[in-house]
């Protein structure tokens, strides 16, 4: 516990003290997201290199538990997890090509791989590092898909690093936890700028970073209460929300016959939820509450049986189903709305 208030107080406090710097850096370096009305709904011409501050942060003070973790997989989680925010940070800056970016995510499992951070459920090593890939490239875009609202991928982010971190505290992996805890306290410092209205944006260089080091620690993370079989869900729990807003605009994009990889718009689980009268703050806490939910439903797999598990893991997903079926009809999506604009988030 000790060890969790350190690290906690640490970050947070390097996350207050370095977003405001990372505004300034943004304003220097000219990353500003502009006002668009025809693709965006923000009208002040904002910072976008919050994520700077949540990567250093979450860096420095992780830096310090080196001595007592497994030095080759923290090397390989830090050194991928950089590789993917130095990307985003590029292309907020620059620009920079969907491949690329893609492409620099391969790489940055790969570094997973060299230091046997996998995903071990399957018995074939083959399929596991298949399932590595998959999980942690889904996840890095799908926080980065998430971001799409003030304060939305943050506060996801903090809430699923919040509830890994309890379940390490349970089970006794403190190391494991303390990353939690970092990710989570940086998101809080930055929370603090970013709620609406957010004065900075984190960028790809902090959604990126924090999808992979989420996707990390949900498979660092272990469960010796519980069986592979029902513990394998619990990750896809924890990050329920980001898997679902990316589901939805994937599945609605290729129902109206859109590239769901290169085409933008409006139609995220947030968005809908403004369309059908919520302010985007209340939309915001909507999806807080629900990860909060999820969250606890993952903590209550964690010792529960199989039956009850699955019985918990098909009502979530029947739920879900339903959602994805009814934010496709109006009042989520009204007939005539636009679709081609780019994510209406800042």
């Amino acid at each position: 516990m000790t060890t969790y208030l350190l690290v906690f107080a640490g970050v947070l406090f390097l996350a207050v003290v370095g977003t405001p710097l990372a505004r300034r850096l943004g304003l220097r370096l000219n990353a500003i997201d502009q006002p668009d009305p025809s693709r965006k709904v923000h009208t002040i011409a904002t910072p976008r290199l919050g994520g700077v501050a949540i990567f250093l942060s979450t860096l420095i003070v992780t830096l310090f538990l080196g001595r007592e973790y497994n030095l080759d997989q923290l090397f390989g989680i830090l050194l991928g997890a950089s590789l993917v925010s130095f990307m985003g940070f590029w292309d907020d800056r620059f620009t920079l090509s969907p491949w690329v970016k893609l492409g620099g995510q391969f790489i940055a499992v790969g570094l997973l791989l060299l230091t046997r951070v996998s995903i071990s459920t399957l018995r074939i090593p083959l399929l596991n590092y298949g399932a590595t890939v998959l999980w942690v490239v889904g996840i890095t875009n799908a926080l980065n898909l998430l971001d799409n609202m003030d304060g939305l991928s943050g506060g996801i982010a903090a809430i699923a690093a919040a509830h890994f971190a309890l379940m390490c505290a349970f089970t006794g992996q403190y190391l494991v936890g303390a990353l939690s805890i970092a990710v989570a306290a940086a998101c809080i410092g930055f929370l603090i700028y970013n709620w609406n209205p957010a004065t900075i944006f984190m960028g790809d260089s902090g959604s990126l970073f924090l999808g992979f080091m989420l996707a990390a620690i949900g498979i660092k993370i272990g469960f010796p209460n519980n069986v592979p079989f029902v513990t394998w869900m619990i990750p896809l729990f924890v990050l329920g929300v980001p898997i679902f807003d990316t589901t939805l605009v994937t599945l609605s994009r290729l129902r109206r016959r859109l590239n769901p990889l290169t085409t933008p718009g409006t139609d995220h689980s947030s968005h809908r939820l403004t369309y059908a009268g919520l302010t985007r703050r209340e939309a915001v806490l909507v999806l807080y509450i629900v990860a909060f939910l999820l969250g606890l439903a993952a903590l209550f797999v964690t010792q529960a049986g199989v039956w009850e598990s699955y019985t918990v893991g098909g009502l979530t997903v029947a739920a879900g189903g339903y959602a994805l079926w009814r934010m496709e009809r109006p009042p989520f999506w009204p007939p005539g709305s636009k679709t081609k604009s780019r994510p209406a988030a800042k």
